[in-house]
């Protein structure tokens, strides 16, 4: 049995997608009490969208603006994902952006299965804070998050808790992901890792260990149980992107955007 606020906000939602069009947030405003609403609107909307097989989902979003936040998590719809190749510009002209922005990140992909009795072991493991995530990854990539959002601007006086739930269940304002090539997985020094940024001819922005968790990795414990709570098993190739080391940067049609990470890869997008 469907909750009937669930499905009415889910619907909502869908229906902004299909049409390209905004919602306004206020009707929905106290409508969704607490995270777990909103992640049964994130499972409902991709079930009207019909985004994922039995397989589930294969790309995600994780992550927070500090180590001392409470993470979220999206899945992300398939039709929105593109892969670099070769080093190529990745064109998004064909996509629709109501108010786009962009964010640096790196993404992860998981070597092999995972249920949620291995993900607890391997925490357990090493009885460390942040277990090794070595023997979990296979490769890694610079990626590109466009952040997109269903709702129009919220209204003045709304209660941030409110903004951040509703902001959760649209698949956390996600527009698309752009994803670079793959090198293999490596422990690096991410507090010495260095970004850069240009949108059209801007200057070049040029960032250092900033990644708001410390590293990209230090999530996994979250997502994975996250996963694995709601699928059960988290399968191979399943790949997250990590969090922004550039902060949310607005964009428009027609800019072209390079991306770089030091060591590990260069991406170029065209909006």
């Amino acid at each position: 049995m469907i909750d009937p606020a669930i499905d009415a906000i889910a619907q909502a939602l869908a229906g902004a997608r299909r049409s390209g069009t905004q919602l306004p947030m206020a009707p929905w405003l106290g409508r969704l009490p607490d995270a777990t609403a909103a992640y049964a609107v994130q499972a409902r909307v991709a079930a009207l969208m019909d985004w994922f097989g039995p397989a589930g989902p294969l790309h995600w979003k994780s992550g927070g603006p500090s180590r001392d936040a409470t993470l979220t998590h999206a899945p992300l719809p398939p039709d929105g994902v593109r892969q670099a190749h070769a080093g190529g510009t990745v064109d998004l002209r064909g996509m629709h952006f109501a108010r786009p922005l962009i964010e640096a990140e790196i993404a992860l992909r998981l070597a092999r299965d995972l249920t949620r009795a291995e993900v607890e072991a391997w925490q357990r493991g090493r009885g460390e804070s942040s277990p090794d995530p070595r023997p979990l990854l296979d490769g890694m990539a610079v990626s590109v998050e466009v952040v997109d959002s269903r709702w129009c601007l919220p209204p003045g006086g709304a209660e941030p808790a409110d903004l951040a739930r509703l902001h959760l269940a649209d698949q956390q304002v996600h527009g698309a992901l752009v994803l670079g090539d793959w090198v293999p997985f490596e422990a690096r020094d991410w507090h010495a890792q260095t970004c850069t940024l240009q949108i059209a001819d801007e200057p070049e922005r040029a960032f250092r260990g900033s990644h708001p968790l410390g590293s990209p990795t230090w999530l996994l414990p979250q997502w994975l149980a996250h996963l694995t709570r709601e699928q059960g098993v988290v399968h191979a190739g399943t790949i997250v992107t990590t969090g922004t080391w550039s902060g949310a940067l607005p964009i428009a049609a027609g800019d072209r955007v390079q991306v770089g990470f030091e060591g590990i890869g260069t991406l170029i997008l065209q909006l």
